[in-house]
């Protein structure tokens, strides 16, 4: 059993994104995406954010560690939602820029992608259904939970 520390989000998977203003980036993602503050770390250094049972880290730009650039897509971050259009609506109202828009997909999910305005990207996903891998062309492998 993980042991818990306060220091850090209490997810198993934590991403780390790169934007160029720690605060700027950490007040648009709770704004616009529904996110909480946790944590911050140095002036404009770190900052660790909740959305439901998940955990993120905003970083700042230093050496290596660089926001996405122009025309190139290196992630997404899938992040799930209560009622996906009305997410949808309140994040394109506070400057998200939409990419697709909330649509219903065979797996039992609804779910819309956004970009925020660092060029990070984003899927928002409302569970519809319980729906089995086999169902839709997938294929179960190993623990599903």
């Amino acid at each position: 059993m993980r042991e818990a520390n306060r220091s850090m989000p209490p997810s198993t998977v934590i991403p780390v994104l790169i934007y160029p203003d720690v605060r700027e980036a950490v007040d648009w993602l709770v704004a616009t995406f529904g996110f909480t503050e946790r944590i911050w770390i140095g002036e404009n250094h770190r900052a660790q954010l909740n959305h439901g049972g998940g955990g993120l880290i905003v970083g700042d730009v230093r050496g290596d560690r660089v926001p996405p650039r122009p025309g190139e897509v290196t992630h997404s971050v899938v992040v799930r939602v209560e009622d996906a259009a009305a997410h949808c609506e309140h994040a394109r109202a506070n400057g998200a820029l939409i990419l697709q828009e909330p649509v219903d997909h065979p797996f039992g999910e609804r779910q819309y992608n956004a970009q925020d305005p660092w060029g990070h990207q984003w899927t928002f996903s409302q569970t519809l259904a319980d729906v089995a891998p086999e169902e839709w062309g997938g294929v179960s492998v190993g623990d599903a939970g």
